[in-house]
């Protein structure tokens, strides 16, 4: 199987060389990074990668949000035949040495998987707040009671494989959302596609460095987008 492991990046530097290190020590798959015109350094960071053969960059002209920078990546592995697409965060907060459990995962037959904090009533989160916690499991109850994806846990995770007929049943130019609310619709996506998609344990660590995306504009749009699934639910019947 060929892996890509697509990293959307924006002001990275202090931990983009590590995430990058770590990630090819436990898989023999290609990392791409996907840049939106950080000033800190972070695609000079990447360039010091790139003898190793495996670590790519798209250089994208400034912040197009997360959505797109994934969108991006999977484009570019599915034109160069990559069999299974990762999405993974570039502050640490994905342990890299999970990209194995994913991959067993897909071989019984997924093409989904999503890493899950909250899989068997547990709360598997490092260095959150109450109002953050409360944030993440309000949002995925939210996504539970009004769309049909009623048994899964983690909806929101950023942390997930996806193999080549997943992201080819879906139409990825057709995606409603760009901010963490993506997240919520891949997987709407892939479950109204009828593919089969799983949930794996996973710890969340809080970033090390950096600072977080999360905005009033990002929180609104994951709010509106289960109704809009609905509408376009509605119209599809």
């Amino acid at each position: 199987m060929k892996i890509l492991i697509v990293i959307p990046t924006y002001n990275e530097a202090n931990n983009i060389k590590r995430v990058l290190d770590m990630t090819l020590k436990v898989t023999d798959g290609d990392v791409l990074v996907v840049d939106d015109n950080s000033v800190d350094g972070t695609m000079s960071a990447v360039r010091s990668c790139f003898e190793t053969g495996r670590v790519k960059m798209l250089e994208r002209p400034g912040k197009l949000g997360l959505g797109s920078a994934y969108i991006c990546g999977f484009k570019w592995g599915l034109e160069r035949g990559y069999d299974l697409f990762f999405e993974m965060d570039a502050d640490l907060s994905h342990d890299p040495k999970t990209i194995t459990a994913f991959i067993d995962k897909i071989k019984e037959g997924y093409d989904m998987v999503v890493g899950s904090r909250y899989l068997n009533n547990t709360i598997s989160v490092v260095g959150w707040d109450f109002k953050r916690l409360l944030l993440s499991k309000f949002g995925n109850f939210y996504v539970q009671k009004l769309t049909p994806l009623k048994t899964f846990t983690d909806m929101t995770s950023g942390y997930r494989c996806y193999n080549r007929k997943a992201l080819e049943a879906i139409s990825l130019d057709n995606m409603k959302s760009n901010g963490y609310a993506f997240q919520i619709e891949m997987v709407y996506r892939v479950f109204r596609a009828g593919l089969r998609i799983a949930e794996i344990p996973i710890v969340f660590y809080e970033r090390t460095g950096g600072i977080s995306k999360m905005s009033r504009s990002i929180v609104r749009e994951a709010v509106l987008l289960p109704f809009k699934l609905i509408i376009e639910g509605w119209k599809n019947k």
